[in-house]
């Protein structure tokens, strides 16, 4: 079993619902999808790339495991594995089970007054599975096909990936709608301090990510999460390796305080909306790139290619 059912409580206790049986993969309701369904806002994604933020499935099928720990990162990273052991559980059960535990965890909603009537009867069946919730999900053996199974039942599907794992990556047959590769420090100095990565290569792996990235025929962004402070330096080479990964959005985002990251960073590692945008069209114009949208809550900024 990956985590024990202690670990597993313990991540319960926060909102995660463990599917299948071997301790692995788990879903999550996300704070947009509550509020999309009392119609108090939405995700970014849904402004950005027009996902449903009340039909959106966020889930992980490797929970404890990655190779990274990051200092920004909001997980308990004292449950948190470098290598894959033990048995899994195959795709169909994680997406039913998923599924299942979802619409249970969303069930309370039926008995609000404000919640809206058809957001409700949409959401029983999610059509887009954000697949980022915790760990390096490239780290799932079977992740090809979790893709795949996704896509066979007409989902959308959202990859976060820390570009550990390239040779992964660049064997997959079922693409994404949307590939991610974090890109959180411009050299590998930056990388090592904030990333913590758990093996030795993290930086030349990620560098072989980025360049992989560029090989992908559907949608491919490229996320960085700003921490004040720590990694808002050198947008000249946060542009050039952009420019090898060559995606189609670059979100620029703030740190959030939340979460079991509060025991590794402050409040003043968080950047204002303004800061990010500022920093984001400094590092746009290292790329041929420059703001395209934004969402102010969210402190996240989207650079597309100039015209």
């Amino acid at each position: 079993m990956s985590l024990s059912k202690d670990e597993q409580k313990i991540l319960e206790h926060s909102g995660y619902r463990f599917v299948g049986q071997y301790g692995h993969a788990a879903c999550k309701i996300c704070h947009w999808t509550k509020e999309s369904i009392v119609n108090r806002g939405v995700c970014y994604k849904e402004k950005f790339y027009g996902i449903e933020s009340h039909r959106c499935l966020q889930m992980s099928p490797a929970v404890p495991f990655c190779q990274q720990k990051c200092s920004f990162c909001w997980r308990d990273l004292s449950l948190t594995k470098t290598e894959w052991t033990g048995q899994y559980d195959d795709v169909e059960t994680i997406i039913d089970e998923a599924i299942e535990a979802h619409n249970l965890l969303l069930c309370g909603y039926y008995g609000n007054d404000n919640a809206d009537k058809k957001k409700l009867e949409e959401l029983k069946h999610p059509n887009n599975a954000a697949i980022s919730l915790a760990g390096e999900p490239t780290l799932y053996p079977d992740i090809d096909e979790l893709i795949g199974e996704f896509n066979h039942r007409n989902f959308s599907t959202f990859l976060v990936s820390n570009g550990q794992y390239y040779q992964k990556l660049s064997s997959l047959e079922n693409e994404p709608r949307q590939t991610y590769l974090s890109l959180d420090a411009p050299n590998s100095i930056v990388y090592n301090d904030l990333c913590n990565p758990q093996i030795n290569e993290g930086w030349d792996n990620l560098n072989k990510s980025l360049d992989i990235l560029n090989s992908f025929s559907n949608n491919t962004a490229i996320r960085i999460t700003l921490v004040k402070g720590k990694n808002m330096i050198s947008p000249e080479e946060y542009g050039k390796l952009i420019e090898i990964a060559d995606p189609d959005y670059v979100e620029v985002k703030a740190y959030m305080c939340v979460g079991s990251s509060r025991e590794r960073l402050t409040l003043d590692n968080m950047p204002t909306i303004d800061e990010v945008e500022n920093f984001a069209k400094e590092i746009g114009l290292n790329c041929g790139r420059s703001v395209s949208d934004k969402s102010e809550i969210s402190r996240v900024v989207l650079l597309t290619q100039d015209k």
